[in-house]
């Protein structure tokens, strides 16, 4: 494995972790993002804490790394209502962080997509058995 792929791995890894956590420490700013059209705010939240974590810690591993890979890219498309929803809500406070449309545009269209193709990046069966 290259060093730069190395290195975004373990960036990967924590982000995910960091994140996974954060749904358990600040749930209401999660909460708060989940279109209204959802049911059961709360689990939601916990779902995809729980989520986040699991695979990032999937990544750590060769055998388990391209399916953790997977799960992160669908997951990731499966937020697209929360930052479409944060779209159309803008401007508003998420804690301290005021939400504007070019923000939640940018999560939408260029974050969202760029952190799928990076989970994708570990989906290469022939990158998993350099491992």
């Amino acid at each position: 494995m290259n060093k730069l792929k190395k290195i975004s791995l373990i960036a990967l890894i924590l982000g995910y972790l960091v994140a996974g956590i954060n749904h358990f420490i600040h749930p209401e700013g999660y909460i708060k993002i989940i279109p209204a059209y959802f049911p059961i705010h709360a689990t939601l939240n916990i779902l995809a804490g729980c989520c986040e974590v699991s695979f990032a810690l999937l990544l750590i591993f060769a055998k388990t790394r391209e399916f953790a890979a997977w799960g992160i890219i669908f997951m990731l498309i499966a937020f697209i209502p929360v930052h479409t929803q944060m779209v159309r809500d803008a401007p508003f406070m998420l804690g301290t962080l005021k939400v504007t449309p070019l923000i939640a545009w940018i999560r939408l269209v260029i974050l969202q997509p760029l952190l799928i193709w990076w989970a994708w990046w570990y989906t290469n069966p022939a990158f998993k058995r350099k491992n």
